[in-house]
């Protein structure tokens, strides 16, 4: 909604999300975050989605990847092919980040889909190269927003949270 209707009311609620997530460290500035919820269905992904196009909107060169290889949705609500993203990214033996991020309707945000759902997905999230793969688009980014699956229901968001400046728990 805040790239289709950005004067909308739910657009403005977003945008004071942006201000309080901004805020959110005084010691440290927050650059990357984890967006997750206890159970499924309860709109984590909405949030990570809005909260990316509207820290991009700002101005802030905005990453926003699909890390939930149990039901990934970002490719569906920007309109983008999930046949390459992320899973085939890292199991490439020499993976090069640059063109792995997509998506041009929304200034200063990239986003990177799930790509083909892997058999392991703790094991990926977890892996040396994903570690890699963080500390480079954390290099390149101003903010990026990481959306994971529910922290109850699988190990995933437990797994990526140490990789990040800050835990959104929706």
């Amino acid at each position: 909604i805040t790239a289709n209707s950005p004067r909308s009311p739910i657009s403005e609620s977003f945008r004071a999300l942006r201000t309080n997530v901004q805020y959110a460290s005084v010691d440290r500035t927050l650059r990357s975050v984890l967006v997750t919820s206890p159970g499924p269905g309860e709109g984590k992904s909405t949030i990570a989605a809005n909260l990316a196009v509207v820290m991009a909107q700002s101005g802030r060169p905005t990453y926003l990847m699909d890390c939930d290889f149990r039901r990934p949705t970002m490719h569906t609500y920007f309109g983008l092919h999930n046949r390459n993203g992320l899973s085939n990214l890292l199991y490439q033996p020499d993976y090069k980040l640059n063109g792995s991020f997509k998506y041009e309707t929304v200034r200063n945000l990239n986003i990177m889909t799930t790509g083909s759902l892997p058999p392991n997905p703790a094991e990926l999230l977890a892996s040396t190269r994903m570690a890699d793969l963080f500390a480079q688009v954390k290099a390149q980014a101003n903010m990026l927003v990481i959306d994971s699956p529910p922290i109850l229901a699988v190990t995933d968001a437990a797994i990526l949270a140490p990789t990040v400046d800050g835990v959104l728990l929706v």
